[in-house]
Parts: C-alpha cells; sequence; structure tokens
C-alpha cells in the first residue's frame, strides 16, 4: 500500500511537531531562587540557526502572556511583549533568558518557543518558584527565662558587695596604720622626761632620811635646801634647826 506524497508530508511535519517538546529543555540557574536574586533560564538543545525565539509567561502562549521576541540580526534583536511589565529581563542570541532582582510575583510557568522555520517551531517551558526571604527576628524580642534574669541579678549584687568589702578593709586597714604610727610618736618624749626627772631627785635626796622623795615619782620636787650647799660640812641657817624635819640628830648621823 502507497502512502500520497502530501499525507507523507504531512505525517513528517507532525512529527517534527510532537517532538519538538522533548528536543529542548529548560535549566534554571539557580533551581530555587530567591528574592532579589537573578535567574537564568538557560536554554539546552537549540540548533545552530534559527529565525526568532518567543518568551511567554503563563500556561497559554499568545500576545497577553508574552514577554520579549528574540530576532537574531538585528540592531536591536530584543522586543519587548505586554507582558515585560516592570520586569527587568535580558535575552541571549543562544535562546536563553536573564531575569534580573527576581520577585516572589514573578513566579509561574516560563515558555519558551523557537521558530527553525514557518513550518517547525521548538518549545519547552518550566516552573519557577521565588521563594522570599526569611525575616530575621529582633534580639528585643527573643524570649529570656526568669533563671536566667535571677542569675544575672544575684551575680551583680554578689560582685557589688565583694568591691565594697574590699574598699571597707583597705580604709579601716589604713586609719589602724596610722593610729599606730600617732601613738609611737607620742610615747617618745614621755621617756626623756621620766629621765631627765630622776637626775634631779638624785640631787636632793639623802641617805636614811625617812623623808626622802621617792626615785618613781615622775614629777620633780622642790629641794629643801639649795644645792649651792656644802653637804660636808652643812652648815645650814639657824632657823632651819628648830625645824621638826631636819634635827641634829639626823644631821650628826
Amino acid at each position: 500500500m502507497e502512502i500520497p506524497a502530501g499525507a507523507q508530508q504531512d505525517f513528517s511535519k507532525s512529527l517534527l511537531l510532537s517532538g519538538s517538546w522533548a528536543a529542548l529543555r529548560i535549566q534554571k540557574i539557580p533551581e530555587q531562587p530567591q528574592t532579589n536574586q537573578d535567574l537564568l533560564l538557560s536554554v539546552q538543545g537549540i540548533p545552530d540557526t534559527f529565525q526568532d525565539f518567543n518568551w511567554y509567561l503563563g500556561e497559554e502562549t499568545y500576545g497577553g502572556t508574552m514577554l520579549f521576541t528574540y530576532i537574531p540580526g538585528l540592531l536591536k534583536p530584543q522586543r519587548d511583549g505586554s507582558a515585560m511589565k516592570q520586569r527587568d529581563i535580558i535575552g541571549f542570541p543562544n535562546g536563553s533568558m536573564l531575569l534580573c532582582h527576581a520577585q516572589p510575583t514573578d513566579s509561574g510557568t516560563y515558555q519558551v518557543a523557537v521558530t527553525i522555520n514557518p513550518a517547525w517551531t521548538m518549545r519547552a517551558k518550566t516552573e519557577v518558584q521565588v521563594a522570599e526571604k526569611p525575616k530575621e527576628l529582633p534580639i528585643t524580642n527573643l524570649p529570656v527565662s526568669a533563671g536566667i534574669v535571677a542569675a544575672i541579678i544575684i551575680g551583680s549584687l554578689a560582685i557589688g558587695s565583694l568591691c565594697v568589702g574590699s574598699i571597707a578593709y583597705l580604709l579601716v586597714t589604713r586609719g589602724w596604720r596610722a593610729q599606730s604610727h600617732r601613738m609611737t610618736a607620742t610615747e617618745k618624749p614621755e621617756v626623756g622626761s621620766s629621765h631627765h626627772a630622776g637626775k634631779t631627785e638624785v640631787l636632793v635626796s639623802l641617805p636614811g632620811s625617812p623623808h626622802s622623795p621617792s626615785l618613781s615619782s615622775s614629777k620633780p620636787k622642790t629641794p629643801l635646801w639649795s644645792p649651792r650647799w656644802d653637804l660636808q660640812s652643812f652648815a645650814p641657817p639657824s632657823p632651819c634647826w628648830d625645824s621638826p624635819r631636819l634635827s641634829p640628830q639626823i644631821l650628826s648621823a
């Protein structure tokens, strides 16, 4: 059974169209983009020569979902479509596209249609999901347990008490040392005074006299006679003979 020439041509044409989805592949770099991150949709398996290619955002491919058209050989090969809006997209001669500063609103189905000739168009599509960056919690909102707060308070009080005790100890020690120094300085002159007083009493005392002044006294006493008298001849004035403290018997002895 022979196949008509027209039917054979239509069969080969439908075979190419059915296999056009399997010929192209889109690679996402990175695979899971985040907010404000650049996303590259790299087309793999595109022929060396083609007429143009179109990129779409959506499940359907028509003018309302077209992002841009790229025609090689023109001075400005990229022509933006109605779906471009405020997006920053750059097309490349190999069929790839770069989405700059991706946002969560850019998530969806991206499709590319590469026109090889009027009778052959190759297609590929991929799903893109732009993730939002996790929000960082401020430090002030982090919960603090009661045990940690109590430990901080107790530690602060202990350190404060230790500092106060150290200062008080230094002040008391310094005061005690200053007081000891003053006491030592005041005792030295008294020793000298007692020494001189002892010398004075030796000059006025008589051996064997019951009324002789005591040597242990710290205060000098007035002598009964002048030191200028001669103790060997001892001839006091006559009025003194009648004194009860000095008698001829005591003097003769």
